[in-house]
């Protein structure tokens, strides 16, 4: 299995909400209780975000650049760094934060708000419930405000995912949500093709023999795999490839493996009625008393507190 499909799909990245905005300056709007992951996009106009993290710096994003939120302190969008928040978006939805009613509340369209007017910012936003521990290696993948500059393949995929969010067809979650999913795909290529943004693992990707065995662990990770079985698979002897492995991914192949199966069980734990015994097996260990150890060594509690505290 390719290893970002696989940990995108462990993170419940299906999960997805997708809405428009189509407001005449002036105009901001406060996110608050974000989710662990937005995608929000310039497809017309011009917009700023900041975050309200303590000393982040306003970014102007560009009609076509995407911006994938994780700052869990929220943020503001807006035409500009000085515009107060006219509205809060929070938990418990959306309401005016004084003064007269803003547009920015009017549907205008199927998941579209604002005014409609000539020349107004039009923006996409779309948010992912992320659940799961495999979440974690997905957003460690990025800081809490990547920008990914305006490309021609992003923006078709902008273009698709717009047309159809103005539509109300049967079927029409569906398609928001694999063309959400498309537009975060191509944004994770675009900021991990720079090797300082990329983690470890992506970067290990491109090595053929290496990237031939993370995708054969995620394959199938409960398989009882040794360092010589998976120098097999990359056509490398033992110690050159253990030499390889850490040097590319930063950690040694069974590390990396242990690493791993410990966010599947923790998932298992947490989102599925299975025995401590049927988890084990599932992610590769005979042995229910190994995998408890392993588990409280990297976890800090045992399978079955784990499942009491996360549930």
């Amino acid at each position: 299995m390719d290893v970002l499909t696989d940990v995108l799909h462990r993170a419940r990245a299906g999960n997805a909400l997708v809405k428009q905005l189509i407001q005449s300056p002036p105009w901001a709007m406060a996110f608050a209780d974000v989710p662990p992951l937005t995608v929000t996009t310039t497809l017309g106009g011009r917009a700023w975000l900041r975050s309200h993290a303590p000393g982040a710096v306003p970014v102007r994003l560009a009609a076509g650049d995407i911006a994938l939120v994780s700052a869990t302190s929220g943020y503001t969008i807006g035409d500009d760094p000085a515009t107060p928040p006219r509205t809060l978006v929070d938990a418990d939805g959306k309401r005016r934060l004084g003064g007269d009613p803003t547009a920015c509340e009017l549907p205008i369209g199927p998941r579209t708000y604002g005014d409609g007017l000539p020349g107004a910012t039009v923006m996409l936003r779309g948010v992912y419930d992320l659940r799961g521990d495999a979440a974690g290696r997905l957003l460690a993948m990025l800081p809490p405000l990547a920008v990914v500059p305006a490309g021609p393949r992003t923006r078709a995929a902008l273009d698709m995912l717009a047309a159809e969010t103005a539509r109300d067809e049967p079927g029409q979650e569906a398609v928001l949500g694999r063309l959400l999913d498309l537009v975060l795909v191509l944004a994770l290529r675009a900021w991990c093709a720079r090797p300082e943004n990329a983690p470890a693992w992506y970067r290990a990707l491109a090595d053929p023999a290496i990237g031939g065995a993370l995708r054969v662990l995620h394959d199938d990770p409960a398989r009882r795999w040794t360092v010589a079985a998976l120098a097999t698979e990359a056509g490398m002897s033992r110690a050159g490839f253990a030499a390889r492995f850490t040097g590319l991914v930063g950690e040694p192949p069974l590390t990396y493996l242990t690493g791993w199966r410990m966010s599947l069980g923790a998932d298992l734990l947490r989102d599925t009625d299975a025995t401590v015994a049927a988890v084990a097996r599932q992610v590769g260990y005979a042995d229910p008393f190994a995998f408890s150890v392993a588990f409280k060594r990297a976890r800090g509690l045992s399978p079955s507190e784990w499942r009491r505290r996360t549930r």
